[in-house]
């Protein structure tokens, strides 16, 4: 089933700037944080030596040193909000209400490397993770598929189970180019989803506000 909602919800719902969890996820795994300490790192120091060259310029300098030395904040901030803002987006927003008509896992590969092995020769080593695919349906029939990083707490996850998300499009009957956001299993009051873009508290609220009418 889906329940239209009006945008003004929306802002309740999907933050303008990025939340603590959404800091968390763009803040990246280790790779990712070593990159943007190496790049706040040289940017940093390089505007440094510059402003302390004592031209008209060294303000504006040592404004962007500053910018690079928190580059390791405001990066994570700035692209959590730009994701907030392309879902804001959308046209037409409405809560899905429906069920888990199947699960299965997948492998996915985050990252490779070559290596050279005790011939050597060069092989390429990957870094798989397992994912988790729900296949969503209501009484109109299938939806899409939901699919993020598989935890332990995932295993209480059973085919049959209610799921609610929200739906994005720009097409009023969500029947094409549509997208779906990460997801809440109310019977035991479990979130999933790669990226958290719902303030959760506030999705459980208008579920129950929209739901209970």
């Amino acid at each position: 089933m889906l329940i239209p909602i009006n945008s003004s919800q929306i802002s309740k719902l999907i933050p303008a700037v990025g939340t603590g969890s959404q800091f968390k996820y763009a803040l990246g795994n280790p790779r990712k944080i070593l990159q943007r300490v190496i790049v706040s790192s040289i940017g940093g120091f390089i505007s440094l030596i510059i402003s302390s060259t004592g031209d008209q310029t060294n303000n504006f300098w040592l404004f962007l040193c500053v910018g690079f030395f928190l580059y390791i904040i405001w990066g994570p901030i700035l692209e959590s909000s730009r994701k907030n803002l392309q879902l804001r987006k959308y046209k037409f927003f409405s809560i899905f209400d429906g069920y888990i008509s199947d699960i299965y896992k997948t492998e996915k590969i985050e990252s490779s490397r070559e290596q050279s092995n005790r011939q050597g020769r060069l092989e390429v080593i990957e870094n798989k993770r397992t994912w988790l695919v729900l296949e969503l349906e209501d009484e109109d029939g299938y939806l899409e598929k939901l699919s993020f990083p598989m935890e332990n707490k995932h295993s209480q996850i059973r085919v049959g189970s209610s799921i609610r998300c929200l739906i994005t499009s720009d097409n009023r009957n969500f029947d094409r180019d549509f997208y779906l956001t990460d997801a809440w299993l109310p019977e035991v009051n479990l979130w999933v989803g790669e990226y958290p873009y719902l303030l959760r508290p506030a999705f459980e609220e208008i579920c129950y506000i929209y739901l209970n009418r």
